[in-house]
């Protein structure tokens, strides 16, 4: 590439939150919370209402981000899978066309970085962590979000004289929402509202959400999830204490500031039944948040930083997250299901002079568009071999004249241990405009969700007859999909 062609190439930097909800923003009409930051990044750029992902799960999520290719063209079919290094990346291409480029936080795949000229890849805990860097094993003092954030800025000001491509890959929202420690006591006197259906009953459901081990009301651990004083007895007791033995003295006094008299409190309260629930989504939720506002800090900081060093004109910045997350919502907490709090997720895209600030995209859109919209942006051929299309022209303000009328997702990640897999079942489906079909194979069972009229998927139609012509043209676009993409894992299903 030619040195006036790089000096006119945009640069692009991927802000990538970890299980960080779609519907935990207010510019997505958030309940519960405020985003200031990443609200205005919304002002400033396309915000897409209909972003999905492909598998909604970490290693996986970042496979599909990397290559746009559906999880099982890209190996990573769960966080135990391999990835197929030896594919085509949007890091790649771009390292080898003259941009500099990094990846910086959460890696999650099980192969070492490619097309990356640096990588600071996060190990372990939210406080203090270690990087295991390009030049070595680094040590970090203070909170996994604000010391990502602060190395990629350092990166970035040592890259800036080319054409840069940064991906800050966060580990925040991701359990165990630790938060940073200036949020400890933000929402501590504030009661944050319940969705309607934390006492779900699964009525209707055919895909075993009964027995799924992410409930609210049973499976979040006293101390590792709750931060109530471990006991030695309990599940998990030791990485709970082994993740605040990692905390300096004033951290821990902190933290113990905090958490004590809200523990004691608690404990005098003998909690049972709804109302224990009740607690745990409190404490569940306030923590989740809390980690959320880190994430908003952060995008305030990397904006901020790019204004004051003459940046931002030329740079592209992306927030999103790896997926969504239920919070509270059908009684969980987690993701991996097809239903929309999980499937969902945030995609905002500021790139300047070209997309007209405050737009918004309704169109279906993918996880697997990613890596196109990279290559796209910065001059680059796009594969034929990726599955996803390329978000420039939306992004330019081009009207499509065919865009896609379906979304193809599936999860097939089963692990041997329950609390790591959730005993959530293998499933794939289709979502449109107006319904989403899904079939979990090794159940064989159906579920239909009409969107438009019941977007939080509490009824489902599969034995409606009045449904049956719906279900019929739906099975028939899911083979079509499959085929399309390639897909043969899982068990097929008759159309009829």
């Amino acid at each position: 590439m030619s040195t006036a062609v790089l000096a006119s190439t945009p640069n692009i930097i991927v802000i990538y939150a970890d299980d960080h909800a779609q519907h935990a923003i207010s510019s997505y009409g958030s309940k519960i919370n405020s985003t200031p930051n990443i609200d205005v990044l919304a002002r400033e750029g396309m915000r897409f209402t209909q972003s999905f992902v492909a598998n909604s799960i970490c290693g996986p999520a970042r496979a599909t981000l990397l290559t746009g290719l559906h999880s099982h063209a890209n190996g990573q079919t769960s966080n135990r899978a391999v990835f197929r290094d030896e594919l085509p990346t949007f890091a790649k291409t771009l390292r080898d066309n003259g941009y500099a480029t990094a990846v910086v936080g959460k890696w999650h795949l099980s192969t070492e970085p490619n097309g990356f000229d640096y990588w600071a890849l996060k190990k372990g805990s939210f406080f203090n962590p270690d990087f295991e860097t390009t030049d070595g094993i680094e040590h970090s003092v203070g909170h996994a979000t604000d010391v990502i954030t602060t190395r990629s800025l350092d990166w970035i000001e040592r890259n800036s004289d080319q054409p840069f491509m940064i991906w800050i890959s966060h580990s925040a929202a991701h359990r165990t929402w630790e938060p940073p420690l200036r949020h400890l006591n933000k929402y501590a006197n504030q009661r944050i509202p319940e969705p309607d259906n934390l006492f779900d009953d699964y009525e209707g459901k055919n895909s075993g959400a009964e027995t799924a081990q992410m409930r609210i009301s049973r499976d979040l651990f006293p101390a590792y999830d709750l931060k109530l004083p471990a006991t030695g007895k309990g599940i998990l007791d030791g990485a709970a204490t082994a993740q605040l033995a990692r905390l300096t003295p004033k951290q821990r006094e902190q933290w113990d500031n905090a958490f004590g008299p809200r523990n004691k409190a608690f404990a005098e309260m003998n909690l049972q039944g709804d109302e224990l629930t009740r607690w745990n989504y409190q404490r569940y939720i306030k923590n989740y948040l809390r980690n959320v506002d880190g994430l908003d800090d952060s995008v305030g900081r990397i904006c901020h930083f790019l204004r004051e060093n003459n940046l931002e004109e030329n740079t592209v910045v992306v927030y999103t997250s790896d997926q969504g997350f239920f919070l509270g919502d059908h009684g969980w907490y987690d993701k991996r299901w097809m239903y929309e709090e999980s499937f969902r997720t945030p995609m905002i895209i500021k790139w300047p002079g070209v997309t007209p600030p405050g737009t918004v995209c309704d169109l279906l859109v993918q996880n697997i568009d990613m890596s196109p919209t990279f290559l796209d942006v910065a001059g680059q051929e796009i594969p034929d071999t990726m599955h996803g299309r390329s978000l420039a022209p939306l992004l330019r303000g081009e009207t499509p004249e065919q865009w896609r009328d379906a979304i193809y997702y599936h999860y097939q990640m089963q692990e041997p241990m329950a609390r790591t897999s959730h005993l959530v079942a293998k499933h794939y489906g289709i979502r449109t405009e107006k319904y989403k079909l899904i079939y979990f194979y090794e159940l064989d069972a159906w579920e239909l969700y009409d969107m438009g009229n019941d977007p939080h998927e509490m009824h489902n139609l599969i034995g409606n007859s009045e449904y049956a012509t719906v279900v019929a043209g739906l099975k028939q676009r899911l083979a079509e999909l499959r085929t399309e993409y390639g897909d043969t894992t899982g068990t097929s299903f008759k159309e009829h």
